[in-house]
């Protein structure tokens, strides 16, 4: 018996393979995302750009119409928005910083070997599960000005009777920081703790065989394992502080005397209270580009360090 040649195969042209149906086929199965992307996304942002250029001010309805550059050039010379600038650039920097060096330091030692470790765990992660509004709600309590904290300082002579943390120029920022730092310091120690569990321990011990110090341990073994991580985290918690409303506004609204109002704060009381939509709309573009070019700066130079081996 004679075989039977099967049909013969021909190549599609390659115009067919980038153009055709099946071409087609993986961006069609993407394109329900994209346009929700779109949707959700770039039209929001598209729109806050518009609005930027736009008079919209809800108490002044005759003034609307297109501005150009008019919010802009009233930013420049509005001494609230370089006040809140400071402020949220202090308030970053301060925040990140402790949360950093807190974190790492609690990941550390919840990374030795000691009993009831798992418990310690549950306990240094559990802040980081409460939600924003109850954190402020705990935190107001403490910083009661009959019952809480200030009270039992004022009891043993520091301070006065009555006084409240939050309403003294002088000790709301640190007051917040506080409250902020209680729930930002894990995020730190979690995900720190994550990569030191997958540092090998053998590298250890080849530093204890070199006759390595601590601090040479942590630097040629510990943060060479730890720094990528650390890196991303920083920048998504400097991006979290930097938009961070809701426990300011909660405990300060801003206050007192707008010595804790932070940038997005101002864009908030700016378009929501004020009714400005048109000069909110600038001060968020405003806020988002400077975050953009800090952000880009950020990973610029950390992407430079890891080239030279720092």
């Amino acid at each position: 018996m004679s075989a039977t040649a099967g049909p013969i195969r021909r190549k599609r042209p390659a115009t067919a393979r980038l153009f055709g149906p099946r071409a087609a086929h993986p961006y069609l199965l993407i394109a329900p995302a994209v346009v929700l992307v779109a949707v959700f996304l770039l039209y929001p942002v598209i729109s806050v750009f518009w609005e930027s250029l736009q008079n919209h001010n809800l108490t002044r309805p005759l003034d609307d119409g297109f501005a150009g550059l008019d919010n802009f050039r009233k930013m420049l010379s509005d001494g609230l928005f370089w006040r809140s600038l400071r402020f949220t650039g202090q308030w970053v920097l301060v925040e990140v910083g402790l949360q950093f060096a807190l974190g790492l330091a609690l990941a550390l030692v919840l990374n030795r070997t000691f009993v009831a470790r798992g418990m310690a765990r549950a306990l240094a992660f559990s802040p980081w599960a409460v939600s924003g509004i109850l954190t402020t709600t705990i935190w107001l309590l403490l910083y009661n000005p009959t019952t809480g904290v200030g009270h039992y300082l004022a009891s043993m002579g520091i301070g006065q009777y009555g006084t409240s943390l939050l309403s003294d120029p002088g000790t709301s920022f640190w007051a917040l920081v506080i409250a902020e730092l209680w729930k930002g310091i894990p995020f730190y120690a979690i995900l720190i703790l994550a990569d030191l569990q997958s540092v090998p321990t053998e590298l250890y011990e080849a530093a204890d065989v070199d006759g390595a110090g601590v601090f040479q341990k942590f630097r040629a073994v510990t943060w060479s394992h730890i720094r990528k991580a650390v890196v991303i985290a920083t920048l998504l918690r400097a991006v979290w502080e930097f938009n961070n409303v809701d426990l300011l506004y909660t405990m300060t609204a801003g206050g007192p005397a707008n010595s804790t109002t932070t940038l997005p704060l101002y864009v908030a009381q700016t378009a929501i209270h004020g009714q400005n939509f048109g000069y909110g709309s600038a001060l968020t573009v405003a806020a988002f580009l400077l975050l953009t070019f800090a952000s880009l700066v950020y990973l610029r130079i950390s992407k430079t360090n890891f080239e030279e081996g720092k």
